[in-house]
């Protein structure tokens, strides 16, 4: 059974995170690019709600990959959507409302990815999981390493 909160390592489609980005520069799981927060690498499942392109309702289960407190990275979607668009994520019991960014079209046929953006008054549903990550990856900074400790 896999773990529905899956941080790093290999994806549920087969795939797998080896620390590398598409441009092949390492990088690490709290990414460090132009974005106004760090963006954690993660594979978790949610439910995603809305009204796609053709104006049919749709809840799907979805697998989110990067999150942060502001949007997602959102893959396996079986529904058109454009950007702009409306939609309603669940996880752990929580729910908001995100802006689609962007569409793209994931490796396999009929799969859809989006980025996704939440709405400023609607609180992150996995702000939890974020701050227990952070907190993880600072108390590892912490701990001195065996190169540094005396016997």
């Amino acid at each position: 059974m896999e773990h529905p909160h899956k941080i790093d390592g290999s994806a549920s489609d087969g795939s797998t995170n080896d620390g590398r980005g598409n441009d092949g520069r390492s990088n690490d799981r709290l990414s460090n690019d132009r974005r106004r927060e760090p963006r954690i690498r993660a594979d978790i499942s949610l439910k995603v709600w809305g009204v796609d392109s053709r104006g049919e309702r749709f809840l799907q289960e979805v697998r989110a990959r990067d999150i942060s407190l502001s949007g997602a990275l959102l893959s396996g979607l079986d529904s058109e959507l454009r950007s702009g668009d409306v939609i309603g994520i669940l996880y752990a019991g929580k729910q908001a409302r995100y802006r689609v960014v962007w569409v793209g079209h994931s490796g396999s046929p009929r799969k859809v990815q989006a980025a996704v953006h939440r709405f400023a008054l609607d609180q992150c549903p996995w702000k939890e999981l974020l701050e227990k990550e952070q907190a993880d990856a600072a108390a590892a900074m912490s701990q001195p390493t065996e190169a540094t400790r005396e016997d």
